[in-house]
């Protein structure tokens, strides 16, 4: 009796936002109104795949 392989896992693609790594970089902005941008730089969950860092389906 042969051995039986796993099955390949199904390649996934990667969010072309966040380029797989489901985090961001944020401008930190400070200002009530116009928000002037600082040289500051925060992390931010990706919107576009939810931090999973896997495109999804459409």
């Amino acid at each position: 009796m042969a051995v039986r392989k796993p099955a390949a896992k199904p390649r996934v693609k990667k969010c072309s936002e966040c380029k797989g790594k489901g985090e961001i970089t944020e401008t930190v902005r400070v200002g009530a109104r116009k928000g002037r941008a600082t040289a500051n730089q925060q992390t931010a969950l990706c919107t576009k795949c939810w931090g999973t860092g896997e495109a999804l389906q459409d």
